[in-house]
């Protein structure tokens, strides 16, 4: 069963890596389906789709658990910002966070890991904007709390994640991660949504976050 919306962006997806010079197998489409309630989520699902993307801990407790009694391979992604209180329950329900950007946060991630005795792919988000109302660190103090994370908290950091300001080429921005990530060791780059994966792909993008081209705009 194939889902109009789902297939347009894989095959975009496999375009771009092909432009690229990249196997499409190497870019991960996290479906990001905040906003939509389980019965708009179900078709892509039964697509084939595995991967899918929260903005919030309490809408993703909503909505998840039922659906993933039904589909047990699903893997779900933290994609929005996370507040330390909240570490308990988000290290519990999902399988990867790509928000880590301050010290405190590292610190409950770290021991919630450790509590609950469960492995996650981690992300560090870099504010490449410099954007005061965006979370993430500043790519000047990437490196050095990429360090913290992996020394001090022990926390195993899989790559880096970003979301370049909405009105400017994101081009630059995507290199500046690529760069940051190359530097660091770091393979996994979480870069790219609906109107911007191509170019994403093009600077070495392993996950994309790709909602309203799957899902259609929101009311």
């Amino acid at each position: 069963m194939m889902h109009d919306g789902l297939k347009k962006v894989l095959m975009g997806i496999g375009e771009a890596a092909r432009k690229a010079g990249r196997n499409p197998e190497d870019v991960t489409l996290i479906a990001v389906s905040k906003t939509f309630d389980a019965p708009e989520v179900v078709p892509v699902i039964e697509a084939g789709q595995r991967i899918f993307g929260e903005n919030r801990v309490q809408e993703a407790k909503g909505k998840w658990p039922a659906l993933r009694a039904m589909w047990p391979d699903i893997e779900l992604h933290l994609i929005g910002p996370l507040q330390s209180n909240k570490a308990a329950e988000a290290v519990t329900l999902f399988d990867a966070i790509h928000t880590i950007d301050r010290p405190k946060i590292a610190e409950a991630i770290a021991r919630e890991v450790q509590k609950q005795g469960k492995t996650l792919k981690l992300f560090v988000q870099v504010n490449t904007g410099r954007e005061p109302q965006k979370a993430g660190i500043d790519p000047d103090e990437a490196d050095a709390f990429l360090t913290t994370c992996r020394e001090t908290h022990g926390l195993t950091i899989e790559g880096l994640m970003c979301i370049p300001p909405a009105e400017e080429d994101p081009t630059p921005h995507f290199t500046l991660l690529t760069q940051i990530a190359t530097r660091n060791g770091l393979k996994a780059l979480s870069m790219g949504m609906s109107g911007d994966y191509a170019s994403a792909i093009a600077c070495g993008a392993t996950h994309v976050r790709v909602g309203s081209a799957i899902f259609g705009v929101r009311g």
